[in-house]
């Protein structure tokens, strides 16, 4: 695994296909999947079994709860991960 920090992710994000109401705070390659925001481990496994033809996935936001956003004595939120397409249409594809 190889991480690189940018000051600005706005024009990777577009190169990549990343829709601009799914952009989080971080966005990651995984064997020709982008990934965008806190999506979890498990998620991104079923992703790589099964193989959809879509982009990546997404968590917009970063709802409480997800991977690295759990805070003690705070209920975690429930939030969707969502698959998107080069057309930017969206689906879900996990609920947490």
């Amino acid at each position: 695994m190889k991480a690189q920090d940018h000051e600005d992710l706005a024009p990777i994000k577009r190169s990549l296909g990343v829709p601009a109401k799914l952009q989080s705070c971080h966005t990651g390659l995984v064997d020709g999947y982008v990934i965008e925001g806190h999506v979890p481990a498990d998620v991104i496994e079923r992703l790589l079994a099964e193989r959809p033809r879509v982009v990546g996935l997404a968590v917009p936001g970063m709802p409480a709860g997800s991977p690295g956003m759990e805070a003690p004595g705070h209920p975690a939120e429930r939030y969707q991960v969502l698959t998107f397409d080069q057309q930017g249409r969206t689906t879900v594809f996990a609920s947490r």
